[in-house]
């Protein structure tokens, strides 16, 4: 049980550093004496670091094993966290939000991993459902807490709590959480190795066919976590509070179908479960696209964005379990590939919300609907039937 809360406690890292601190950005531009724009690039540059820092995080992982590779990250998190607090210019804050992001990308790689570990089958994807369900209740809620806390905290402020979280989290890592990579199950041999392992998960198709799919899906469930502000509050005329209800309903959707979707692949197994979440998400981004066209409507819209958070959290979990199952001798590479390739579709589809201007949701539910064929296409070209065989077993053997 400790474990299970330890593993989800590191999941969160990314949603509090990119959301919790939303709503001061306006006022750390004018403290730093910066721009918007600026502004807006610490966001971008803690994105990136996140994607980045899972792609390194991930070979480290299967060489030395889960625990040495995240307590250096929470390390180096909870440090750059604390010069993030101090900051005196925009140019200090950018560096140290990347190295923040890089730090915290080790703890959404290892809580994959560390699942790939100790669980097999339908056990393994109920473990991946609940990880998704924390993950998503925390990117779901952060900008609603960061909003009550705006009112009695600067963003110095905001980075001095997660400065907190880190310390917190370094501690229980470190009592709580056992190594789950046995010595003689870790892999040697550097970049070569690394290559050979890269190889060998892109002639996979499964492996290649649930990463592109569910970055697919995290792009729908990204560009609506994006724009959903501006459509509920500058469109609908929603205030603060009933903003941060609608968000409420979003999460607790999200949770109910990240667990259920957990609970329904032991009777029907991961494919199915993986196409009813796909449909749900077809669904959503044909009732925004109805939404922008045709029915300026506040009651369908928010229906649509609750069958998007629950479309994205059905998928999550079974597409983990296909992409990660025939790779326990490297998981932790395997697992950054997927995270990376998740955060990267979401950080390319995010900004294309606004691109029209704030008073019109046609782009967005556009790239919810595309991006949901797209991913139903995938699944059908590669997963709904396993045409080849993945190598899961690294030919030059596991040392």
């Amino acid at each position: 049980m400790l474990t299970a809360v330890t593993l989800g406690m590191l999941t969160v890292f990314g949603p509090l550093s990119m959301d919790l601190y939303l709503p001061v950005l306006p006022s750390l531009a004018s403290d730093l004496a910066s721009t918007a724009s600026a502004a807006q690039l610490t966001m971008t540059a803690c994105l990136v670091g996140l994607a980045a820092g899972q792609v390194i995080a991930g070979p480290l992982s299967d060489r030395y094993g889960r625990r040495r590779p995240v307590l250096s990250g929470l390390l180096v998190y909870t440090l750059a966290s604390a010069l993030c607090a101090v900051s005196v210019s925009m140019e200090m804050l950018i560096g140290m939000r990347l190295a923040q992001g890089l730090a915290g990308g080790v703890g959404l790689v290892v809580a994959q991993t560390v699942g790939r570990d100790l669980y097999e089958g339908a056990r393994l994807t109920r473990y991946y459902a609940r990880i998704v369900v924390i993950s998503g209740l925390a990117a779901i809620v952060a900008p609603v807490l960061g909003g009550f806390l705006a009112d009695v905290v600067s963003w110095r402020g905001f980075f001095v709590i997660l400065t907190g979280v880190g310390v917190v989290a370094t501690l229980v890592v470190l009592f709580w959480l056992p190594e789950t990579l046995a010595h003689d199950a870790r892999v040697s041999g550097g970049l070569r190795r690394t290559a050979s392992q890269l190889a060998i998960l892109a002639r996979d198709r499964l492996y290649v066919g649930a990463t592109v799919s569910s970055s697919l899906t995290a792009a729908a469930y990204f560009v609506y976590l994006a724009g959903a502000p501006f459509v509920l509050q500058e469109m609908h005329g929603l205030s603060p509070s009933s903003y941060a209800l609608v968000f409420g309903v979003n999460a607790a959707a999200f949770a109910a179908a990240g667990f259920g979707a957990g609970r329904a692949t032991e009777r029907w197994g991961d494919r199915a479960v993986y196409v009813v979440g796909l449909a749900v998400l077809v669904l959503a981004g044909g009732v925004l696209l109805a939404c922008a066209l045709w029915v300026d409507a506040l009651a369908p819209t928010v229906v649509a964005f609750v069958l998007v958070a629950a479309g994205a959290a059905i998928v999550s979990p079974p597409a983990t379990t296909l992409a990660l199952v025939g790779y326990p001798h490297f998981a932790g590479t395997a697992s950054s590939i997927l995270g990376m390739s998740r955060f990267a579709a979401g950080a390319a589809a995010a900004p294309l919300a606004g691109i029209l201007g704030p008073t019109t949701m046609l782009p967005l539910a556009t790239t919810v609907l595309v991006a949901a064929v797209l991913a139903s296409a995938v699944y059908r070209i590669w997963l709904a039937e396993r045409r080849a065989t993945a190598q899961a077993l690294d030919p030059e053997g596991a040392t």
